[in-house]
């Protein structure tokens, strides 16, 4: 089973929007997708108790081992904070970690010293476990893109996508919906954007 970990330290960094979004493609790809929400508030685990039945379907894991062997994917959507003995513990799990930044002075710090950390982990630096990074809630044109763009272009990491700010991301949550359940025209202009990202989840 594959694991994708969606992790930053920050609190209302995305990981939440990223993680069902993913969960949601992937699921609407055909995977078998289980979605392990690891986080105090629950928003992820909220969002699959109101997905319609008529979608293709994403199961809630609660750490049963017998139920891991029956799903193709896991997504974890982790807590903020997540460090020490939880990060090792969420690594030795993951086969690709997507890191979500926000545009902020205070998100790029603890990101910049989150991705520090990750590259200290044995794991990565044994190649064993890929990382790419999001750029979220991006309103282009505005300095605080400016200053992501700028920190993203530093990284040796793969940029997989920049997001920008909309109320279908919002919208589609309050139905438990991805982007992927909507109409086309609908969520085309966000659809857009995924492109890359899909690609590189779809990699073996």
């Amino acid at each position: 089973m594959k694991t994708i970990l969606i992790a930053n330290p920050k609190g209302g960094s995305g990981k939440t929007t990223l993680s069902t979004n993913i969960a949601g493609y992937l699921a609407n790809r055909g995977q078998r997708v289980a979605l392990l929400d690891l986080d105090r508030q629950q928003s992820a685990a909220l969002w699959l108790a109101m997905r319609p039945d008529n979608l293709p379907p994403i199961r809630t894991l609660e750490s049963k081992k017998d139920e891991a062997r029956r799903n193709d994917i896991l997504v974890i959507d982790s807590p903020a904070g997540l460090h020490g003995k939880n990060l090792a513990h969420a690594l030795k799990l993951a086969s690709r970690i997507i890191v979500p930044v926000t545009p902020s002075l205070f998100d790029l710090s603890a990101s910049q010293d989150f991705l520090k950390t990750l590259a200290k982990e044995k794991k990565v630096r044994d190649n064993q476990c890929q990382i790419g990074v999001v750029g979220m809630r991006m309103e282009m044109r505005t300095r605080a893109a400016q200053a992501l763009e700028y920190f993203l272009s530093a990284l040796d990491l793969p940029i997989l996508a920049y997001l920008r700010e909309t109320q279908v991301y919002v919208n589609a949550a309050f139905e438990g919906k991805s982007l992927f359940d909507l109409p086309h025209h609908i969520a085309e202009r966000e659809l857009e954007q995924w492109a890359y990202l899909q690609s590189w989840l779809e990699k073996d």
